[in-house]
């Protein structure tokens, strides 16, 4: 298609490492309602940068998104795709830095939210008790509940949660020194005795992150927890009440779909919104 719109260019990092996901799926299908739904001359690009090593050029593109992706956050210190990974963010947060008036906006979620905190030393990272799978509720805090792409968002809201690692114990210090603002944590559990995971930061004016997935849909999730063996993997660890209960949230509109429709679209507007500024 010809078009005269100036060219918005995403690039989605891959952190997946080959495994079978429906994250990437999630993000595709938001960014092409979001250019339909605008009228935008956008594309994007895939780099596989666990598996393959991909990893782009700084300057050739407008809008970053990170995925999640198995594994330990922290047995990858030291690879080489983890330093071509960090050197690409460094030069990202080199160029907002400057005085180019066209600035890389940033969103992670994840396993890249966690590599992100222990780049910045931001809070303990460990590993679960047990999984945290489904379809859980997230708190705001006073910052979120000011934060633009929360807007629209109830407290608490629902959203795919799925991971085997968190991030806990965040340094108020550290927070304070770079200017970052905590906008979320996990579900209160008042008759658990175990410390609440970070679940959305905002590192700068231009780099959000999420722990959870917002990139998740209902569709997918239902295809995911109708399989035998994934239906089996979730009753097992969490009953068959907390089973039905998420497929019960899955059909609620006003939880996985509204979350999907809502933050990832609200940081585009904020990115997309800033180029045409520009």
């Amino acid at each position: 298609m010809i078009t005269d719109k100036p060219e918005i260019k995403v690039a989605i990092l891959d952190l997946y490492d080959g495994i079978a996901n429906e994250g990437m799926r999630g993000f595709q299908d938001i960014l092409n309602r979001y250019k339909a739904k605008h009228s935008l001359n956008l594309s994007y690009e895939i780099f596989d940068v666990r598996k393959k090593c991909q990893v782009p050029e700084y300057k050739d593109f407008d809008i970053y998104i990170h995925s999640g992706g198995p594994g330990s956050p922290l047995d990858s210190q030291g690879t080489e795709w983890e330093k071509k990974y960090f050197n690409l963010i460094d030069k990202l947060e080199d160029h907002n830095l400057s005085n180019n008036p066209q600035k890389k906006h940033a969103f992670f979620v994840c396993h890249s939210f966690q590599l992100m905190c222990r780049k910045y030393k931001l809070g303990v990272i460990s590993t679960r008790r047990s999984p945290s799978f489904g379809v859980l509720p997230v708190h705001q805090t006073q910052a979120g509940l000011a934060d633009p792409v929360f807007e629209g968002m109830a407290d608490p809201f629902y959203t795919v949660d799925s991971r085997s690692w968190q991030v806990i114990h965040p340094d108020e210090k550290r927070f304070v020194e770079l200017g970052m603002q905590l906008l979320a944590i996990e579900k209160e559990r008042p008759h658990v005795d175990l410390p609440r995971a970070l679940m959305a930061i905002r590192f700068n004016e231009y780099f959000i992150s999420t722990q959870f997935h917002p990139e998740a849909d209902a569709v997918g999730m239902m295809a995911y927890l109708a399989k035998e063996d994934k239906k089996k993997e979730v009753v097992n660890e969490h009953g068959l009440d907390k089973y039905n209960e998420m497929l019960e949230h899955l059909d609620d509109p006003d939880k996985i779909a509204h979350t999907q429709n809502t933050i990832i679209p609200n940081f585009l507007d904020q990115a997309v919104l800033s180029l045409q500024e520009v």
